[in-house]
């Protein structure tokens, strides 16, 4: 058995921590904390009278723990009454602890109670069907809080909701999410958001879809070892559309991302007024090999888009797939059909063979979950008897539907049952609802009964990725059977202390109360099962260090770990009532999980929080928390606006003859790639691909450690993708005609055409415009632009600027262009027409007439030199 000791310690107090990498005025934020922008938003607030004069956000962020304080200061400068409506977005798992309305001097709070004695005692409000109609599910990750309210003339009202959430880890990263709408110009628009972590912030990045270059000023980062402090502060000219337009431009997201410092060892342990919490995520594990079989839904209600995507996403996946580990495919309609009669390793031949079998897949039928589920435990029983299962090998059953069980075994109860019993605690079962036909409430027990998770996939263009997102979360399990142990002596009401699996990207966390006579130093011990061998990890605490280290009052918000503490304990209390099967044991954890909530003023699914509104108005309002299978409707994102067809600049002056009957002229086409050429202001070359197919290495510069890839189709004469690919910071961006994806710590994230988006990671700075220009750039880079064009000739569009930063070493189909060119003398009877010569080939270059697509539809034409490859 391997025994790791870690002593955690504190900076300053003698150990060494790692430093982290400086980071700039744009180098900031996203850490996972899911935490909401939140505006007051009136529709018609320009026309009514009603004035956002004041819009703040304060988020404290202590030990990944978020306490957020959102304040709306309004007047009406209208002569009669009128209505403010007070409307925020915020995470889904974050729990509401405040709400308080203040006009004329008094204060309206909102007060939480059970959800049953809230409804009985407002049932005039329950009756108009409001009880739930404060709080919507709006989104993937968030929820929408209204509440209107009158204001008279020339009166103030200031509104406050206070939030809390506990960040986890994903994939690496911590992040935050906010969500600015204001609909009209704030005077004073101010968010702060304030980060403390102990064990030290490894890195800090922002990413924006409604920044520009002048809001870009208004947003300032301060880091050191410890602490962070993110300020967003525009003026009002900042937040103008233009000079001449007086709507805001601060319609988007906002996101912070982050994540801390690590050892092999792994383990923080951190404590704050009498409680602690333990962090574990080590380093440097080797991932273990897997089992996995993948129970795919092909019944009719599949067809369609909702195949493709899920075809692609298989596709991607089974290349991510280790050679040490096994598979299996099954498909389900009516019946239920293996790929292969058992589990096979993932080797390239197999690989190959399953993506096959996968393209095939045709959609049409019924459900039949419950005969799909039990053929795949049956296969892997197999397989255990036969000792096919490699020991401490980790198995994972896969489950991806879209719709309720139709065929077959037809009762959700016994269909849970029935894997439950057939699972016995061997396996891990994830399952995957497509869209919203599907019982979120039914996958998620069926998962939760067997040591996994559900999760929903939304029906968008971007469904294949958050399949191979999600597949990425637990495709790679590092530790098995995972125990925390403390001295009985020192702890007591740990939360949940057994975990069956450890992925890597992802974190451990266990909290828990300091007994009155604990002692001077808190020691756990985390056990667990790795590839050959158990091992324990030792970490080792000093409460009196880890007191004094959250004293700042700056960056903490007080007895912040208690509250994270009942904040987890809820959480897991949910989760266990969802899966126990004793009616008693569910209203025992019921009954304590309330009890909590009540303690702690947490706007549960337990609890509702009143909100009571001054004399003569509504007199009562109920916010209750969304239940996930509740939300059975569709979000879907609303398409990118569409540039319609513009006409071409009057050519008249260049046509020597024109009758009425003449045919129009030919639109001037916009070349697929436009290369600016070292030293020269004006020339430039227009090159297009008519005699390329396939995959095309266009452009590699191993010196900035840049590559360019894409695959393109001559027959239809499209760039059908195109790839942008960094060394450092690792990144990859992948412009196709639908979306733009960008892929970092095998994290994606996806981007329709047309939306802004402004963000900075490691010092390379991404931007698009609502004309669909992506810019990728750095100060000691060339700029790579992508374009998805709508013009002639419509499509993909690459072209390159700064292009007298690229180093020697930079070669491709475009990048020989920029080794030694020569240019021949123009041809005796045409001086439009030159030979270039590029590594001792010759090209004819023509001067012609083209679209630039670098300026805003409909473009602008320019005379450059044509090169056809």
């Amino acid at each position: 058995m391997r025994r790791v000791l870690f002593r955690s310690h504190l900076p300053g107090t003698g150990a060494k921590m790692k430093t982290p990498a400086p980071v700039h005025a744009w180098d900031i934020v996203l850490v996972l904390l899911s935490l909401l922008l939140a505006i007051l938003q009136t529709t018609t607030a320009q026309k009514n009278g009603i004035n956002i004069y004041s819009l703040t956000v304060d988020s404290k962020v202590s030990s990944r723990f978020a306490h957020t304080v959102v304040t709306s200061r309004v007047v009406n400068r209208a002569d009669t009454v009128q209505e403010a409506t007070f409307q925020m977005e915020l995470p889904k798992k974050a729990f509401i602890t405040n709400f308080s309305m203040i006009i004329d001097g008094v204060t309206y709070p909102g007060n939480i109670k059970e959800k049953s004695v809230a409804q009985k005692k407002y049932s005039a409000a329950v009756s108009r069907g409001e009880s739930a109609g404060l709080v919507q599910a709006t989104g993937r990750k968030t929820e929408k809080f209204q509440v209107s309210v009158s204001v008279a003339p020339a009166a103030k009202v200031t509104f406050e909701l206070v939030y809390e959430e506990l960040l986890s880890r994903r994939l690496g990263a911590y992040e935050l999410l906010l969500q600015i709408h204001p609909q009209q110009l704030v005077k004073h628009l101010q968010m702060d958001v304030h980060i403390f972590e102990p064990q030290g912030i490894s890195f800090l990045e922002t990413e924006s879809t409604f920044m520009t270059n002048e809001l870009a000023k208004a947003l300032t980062t301060f880091q050191n070892q410890t602490k962070a402090h993110i300020q967003f502060k525009p003026t009002l000219s900042q937040q103008q559309i233009s000079p001449e337009q007086q709507d805001t431009v601060l319609n988007g997201n906002f996101i912070i991302r982050y994540d801390v410092n690590r050892t092999s060892s792994g383990g923080s342990i951190q404590i704050e007024n009498g409680y602690f919490v333990h962090y574990f995520a080590p380093e440097g594990l080797s991932t273990l090999s897997k089992n996995v079989i993948f129970v795919i839904d092909k019944s009719g209600s599949m067809s369609g888009r909702k195949i493709q995507q899920t075809q692609e996403a298989l596709l991607k996946i089974l290349d991510d797939l280790r050679p040490y580990d096994q598979f299996n495919l099954i498909s389900f309609s009516g019946e239920a059909t293996q790929w292969k009669p058992q589990l096979v390793p993932a080797s390239a031949e197999n690989v190959k063979e399953a993506k096959s079998y996968v393209a095939g897949i045709q959609a049409q039928g019924g459900t039949n979950i419950n005969d799909a589920m039990l053929m795949a435990v049956q296969l892997l029983e197999r397989a255990n008897r036969e000792e096919l299962l490699p020991a401490r090998s980790v198995t994972l059953i896969v489950l991806l539907t879209d719709g309720d069980p139709t065929v077959g075994e037809t009762n959700p109860s016994r269909i849970q049952k029935n894997v439950q019993e057939a699972i016995d605690g061997q396996y891990s079962l994830f399952c995957l609802g497509f869209g919203f036909d599907v019982s979120y409430a039914f996958l998620e027990k069926l998962a939760l009964d067997n040591g996994g998770l559900a999760r929903r996939i939304y029906e968008d263009s971007d469904s294949a990725l958050q399949l191979q997102d999600f597949y990425q979360e637990v495709a790679n399990p590092l530790l098995t059977s995972v125990a925390f142990e403390y001295p009985s002596n020192a702890v007591e009401a740990v939360t949940q202390d057994h975990f069956r699996l450890f992925f890597k990207g992802s974190e451990l966390v266990v909290a828990g109360k300091l007994r009155d006579q604990s002692p001077d130093i808190l020691s756990a011990r985390v056990r667990g099962q790795l590839n050959l061998e158990d091992i324990t990890f030792v970490t080792e605490s000093s409460v009196a260090e880890q007191e004094e280290a959250f004293r700042s009052p700056k960056y903490i918000f007080h007895s912040f770990m208690e509250r994270l503490w009942a904040y987890l304990t809820i959480q897991q209390l949910l989760e266990q009532m969802v899966s126990t099967k004793s009616d008693a044991e569910k209203q025992a954890l019921e009954a304590r999980a309330l009890s909590l909530s009540l303690n702690y003023s947490f706007v549960t699914p337990l609890t509702s929080m009143v909100i009571t509104k001054p004399e003569g108005q509504e007199q009562s309002e109920v916010a209750e928390k969304p239940v996930e299978n509740e939300s059975r409707h569709r979000n879907v994102y609303s398409g990118p606006a569409l540039f319609g067809t513009h006409s071409m600049r009057d050519r008249m002056s260049r046509i020597t003859e024109t009758t009425t009957t003449a045919p129009p002229p030919a639109p001037i086409q916009a070349p697929s790639v436009i290369l600016p050429l070292p030293g020269q202001s004006e020339n430039q070359l227009c090159v297009d691909l008519k005699h390329s197919q396939g995959l095309l290495n266009l452009l590699s510069d191993p010196g900035q450690g840049v590559e360019v890839t894409g695959h393109y189709e001559m027959g239809k004469a499209k760039f059908m993708w195109i790839d942008v690919t960094f060394k450092n910071p690792q990144l990859q961006v992948r412009a196709s005609p639908e979306h733009v994806v960008v892929t970092r710590n095998r994290r994606n994230s996806a981007y329709k055409w047309k939306e802004t988006l402004y963000s900075v990671v490691s010092g390379l700075k991404m931007t698009m415009d609502k004309a669909g220009l992506l810019l990728l750039s750095s100060p000691d880079r060339v700029t790579i632009g992508l374009l998805s064009w709508d013009g002639p000739g419509e499509g993909l569009r690459l072209l390159l600027r700064d292009v007298d930063r690229f180093s020697s070493h930079v070669n491709g189909t475009l990048g020989q262009f920029y080794q030694d060119v020569l240019w021949g003398p123009p041809a005796a009877a045409d001086d439009s027409k030159r030979t270039l010569r590029v590594q001792g080939r010759d090209h004819s270059a023509t001067r012609e007439l083209k679209l630039d697509y670098q300026e805003a539809p409909p473009g602008k034409e320019i005379f450059c030199w044509s090169v056809e490859l």
